[in-house]
């Protein structure tokens, strides 16, 4: 399952740090077991049900993985870690996981996805905070994964949470559903 997941999501190699690295592909396998899911069947489901979209949840996990990379890579580039500093592997950590919890939220039934019994009652910010901690995540990305949704508007964003938070919302908001 693990070569499977690092060729649907090879993003996860941009991960300098190997115990983080790791982490993340355990909460990834860790959630598709629980969930009943293949690492294909990421790229098959929607990611999103809260409107029509073509974009599958791998797209999306990849695409803000690689936009909150390249933030990472610039900012690093223009202030040289002055004023303006982010840990870019515990960015891409929770930018990969942001949306994990998402494997618990929905479900498939005749072909259609749709919430689960529990994704009606625990949305995947959370699920995906319970996930990751599973594995042994550190704070600072449990904080991005909770607070990259709208539950995290009432609390004061990390760095790499507001990255993560806008880069999410970036690849959300323009797609007319």
């Amino acid at each position: 399952m693990r070569d499977e997941l690092l060729g649907v999501l090879p993003e996860i190699e941009l991960i300098a740090d190997e115990t983080l690295r790791e982490q993340v592909i355990a909460t990834w396998i860790g959630g598709l077991e629980r969930g009943g899911w293949e690492p294909a069947d990421i790229e098959r489901m929607p990611f999103t049900l809260a409107k029509k979209v073509s974009a599958n949840f791998a797209q999306h996990v990849r695409s803000v993985t690689r936009i909150c990379a390249a933030v990472a890579d610039t900012f690093e580039e223009i202030y040289g870690g002055v004023d303006l500093t982010v840990d870019r592997d515990i960015l891409l950590a929770g930018a990969l996981l942001h949306d994990v919890g998402k494997l618990l939220e929905m479900e498939e039934v005749n072909g259609q996805f749709r919430k689960s019994a529990d994704g009606k009652i625990v949305r995947h910010a959370f699920s995906g905070v319970a996930l990751a901690d599973a594995n042994g995540l550190p704070a600072r990305v449990l904080h991005i994964i909770g607070t990259h949704s709208k539950e995290g508007d009432p609390f004061k964003r990390i760095p790499e949470s507001v990255i993560c938070h806008l880069a999410d919302f970036m690849n959300f908001d323009p797609i007319e559903g």
